[in-house]
């Protein structure tokens, strides 16, 4: 199986591929789209979302406005495309942003 892409050569080429990088995709265009969710449900119960990086999300909230526990909740709850599906957020608090 191959594609068109850049070679180590920086020049357009038909690159073979395999499997593990075939289900890497795969895994990581779920992931987006289990954010994607997230996001839309973040955005719906109020918070306001600045960016997201990979699979975090930054979110601009007065101190007392929610709560981290809440986020996470809303993150981990099941997808319905997803049944089954295990999800999990943790996070942090701080003024700034911070990798963590």
């Amino acid at each position: 199986m191959t594609y068109m892409g850049m070679n180590s050569s920086k020049k357009w080429s038909r690159i073979s591929t395999f499997g593990g990088k075939l289900v890497e995709n795969i895994v990581q265009a779920v992931a987006r789209d289990c954010l994607a969710e997230s996001i839309l449900k973040l955005e719906k119960k109020g918070y306001e979302i600045n960016f997201h990086v990979h699979d975090e999300v930054v979110i601009n909230a007065p101190m007392d406005k929610g709560s981290l526990k809440e986020v996470t909740d809303i993150m981990g709850e099941e997808i319905h495309w997803a049944k089954g599906l295990p999800l999990k957020a943790e996070g942090y608090e701080t003024t700034f942003y911070k990798k963590d």
